[in-house]
């Protein structure tokens, strides 16, 4: 892997895009979509022949959506391509009902639903959307890459990206022999990023503490396994459904780096050393290993290249943050991207992206070494587990530790005086249309309860980047006036008469006349 191309290589590629994108995972396929629903042309190139797999399905690629994307989803009118949820089992299948229907984890510590107060979240609406949803990559991915196709993205499957050039003006692509030309590139191939490798990006962080396992078996005694997740002396082991595992154990990794085969024999040790049983694997069908590595980009840009999703960042797949934190970056980065590229960006419009995902990521990786640390198999951490279930079976803990899960309490640092600015948009139900539903174009909204004349008159100033809504909703929580950016968080927002003024000074940061 380099980051230069031979000018003198046959099948050069002339074409020039706005954006490519490496990798067609869910996090590539929703920016792409960010980018064309703005305008841009864009091209994906996924090293993956096909889309299909087996850890993309029920029950291994099963995926937990938490509330910023489930609002993203529903902010673009995808929410309704997701069937899956409406028909599965409650994935905590053995965690009880009513009050105490577990509703998510921390370090295999169930909250319950009974225990959240949810009058916590004060503006949270009751039109918001679902706090989590389930849903499947295979699914995601599926209708991620209708849409894409819809809005004109080209997809090119089994291309596998060896080098790039960058100069002030575009960049060069290298992929199986051929050159692809675009303004910009994004790395959204994962872990093993080979944009963020061939860009000599400094990934930063922590080694791993254990070696993770999921596989597909035939087991003989099943019923020497215990139900759902558990949390023992040497590690953790879950089986979703008969059959399915996931297991933890804590070897530093050594395993998952090692180059020895995953074998019946291996996993058969594994899961009884974990278990503490002397169960029977009789049949490997599909298996595959990860860790708890967790490290993140020191920048997420270098010149025209940037980075989002695992390429960016990495850490435990424990609680379900990953997909989420991608989703995120890519809501973030969509918008933002385009209006750089359409000569529509205030100054310093591109470098917000790094300054506000980037703390994020950082909260998610620690809450990730958090939920490690309290797992390993020695006494000061089960004495720390323990703590930490005390505290979860009260109100007040199930409350955070929900917050946490779901991104409901997410907030970025933009200034200004109201709590909700930095926040995401609460989901205001108006006349004709909740404001999630008239966000479907992508747009900058000015949402005006007061119906001042003025404020109309500013968002026109912005042409199309900015449209003006007015009107009264069912509950406006007092607020008067609010402006919000097209990923859907609030930029200003005032309880009283408009300042003129300080709306503008807000306008201008995101958006240009």
């Amino acid at each position: 892997m380099n980051t230069t191309t031979d000018t003198h290589s046959p099948a050069r590629n002339t074409l020039t895009y706005d954006v490519i994108i490496s990798g067609a995972g869910p996090v590539g396929l929703f920016l792409a979509c960010e980018l064309a629903l703005a305008g841009c042309s864009v091209l994906i190139l996924e090293k993956a022949a096909t889309a299909s797999s087996p850890l993309k399905q029920l029950p291994f690629g099963v995926r937990g959506l938490n509330a910023l994307s489930v609002e993203a989803f529903y902010r673009r009118g995808l929410l309704q391509e997701l069937e899956l949820h409406k028909r599965m089992k409650n994935p905590h299948q053995h965690g009880g009902q009513g009050a105490r229907r577990q509703v998510g984890h921390f370090a295999g510590i169930p909250f319950h639903e009974g225990d959240i107060d949810t009058t916590q979240w004060e503006y949270r609406l009751p039109t918001s959307t679902e706090t989590g949803l389930i849903s499947e990559m295979e699914e995601i991915e599926t209708a991620l890459t209708r849409r894409a196709t819809t809005l004109g993205v080209q997809v090119k499957r089994g291309f596998t990206i060896t080098g790039f050039q960058q100069t002030g003006e575009a960049v060069t692509v290298e992929a199986n022999e051929q050159f692809f030309q675009s303004k910009w590139l994004v790395g959204c191939d994962g872990s093993r990023s080979a944009v963020r490798k061939a860009g000599g990006f400094a990934f930063a962080g922590t080694e791993p503490e254990f070696t993770g396992y999921t596989a597909r078996v035939d087991i003989a005694d099943p019923e020497k396994l215990q139900p759902g997740r558990n949390v023992t002396a040497t590690g953790m082991y879950m089986q979703s459904q008969p059959g399915y595992l996931m297991i933890q154990e804590f070897d530093g990794g050594a395993f998952h780096h090692s180059a020895q085969p995953l074998t019946l024999q291996h996993l058969q040790d594994v899961l009884r050393r974990v278990s503490n049983t002397d169960v029977t694997l009789t049949a490997l069908h599909v298996a595959t290993t990860w860790t708890d590595r967790a490290r993140q980009a020191t920048t997420y840009r270098e010149g025209r290249v940037l980075l989002a999703g695992d390429a960016a960042h990495i850490h435990s797949p424990l609680g379900g943050q990953g997909l989420n934190l991608g989703l995120g970056d890519a809501m973030n980065l969509g918008w933002k991207l385009a209006a750089t590229i359409q000569g529509k960006a205030p100054e310093g419009l591109l470098d917000s992206y790094y300054n506000e995902r980037h703390p994020i990521g950082v909260q998610v990786l620690d809450w990730s070494r958090a939920q490690v640390l309290i797992m390993r198999p020695e006494p000061n951490a089960r004495a720390m587990y323990a703590v930490i279930r005390d505290l979860m079976n009260t109100r007040d803990g199930a409350t955070y530790f929900a917050s946490r899960v779901w991104g409901v309490n997410t907030h970025y640092p933009l200034g200004g005086s109201h709590p909700l600015t930095g926040r995401s948009v609460p989901n205001f139900e108006l006349e004709n249309a909740t404001i999630g539903e008239l966000m479907h174009d992508g747009k900058g909204i000015l949402l005006d309860f007061g119906m001042h004349t003025s404020l109309k008159t500013l968002a026109g100033e912005y042409g199309s980047q900015l449209k003006y809504i007015s009107g009264k909703a069912k509950d406006q929580l007092g607020l008067s006036a609010l402006l919000i950016r097209p990923d859907g968080f609030i930029a200003w927002a005032t309880d009283t008469e408009p300042d003129e003024q300080s709306l503008r000074e807000a306008a201008s940061r995101w958006f240009t006349p």
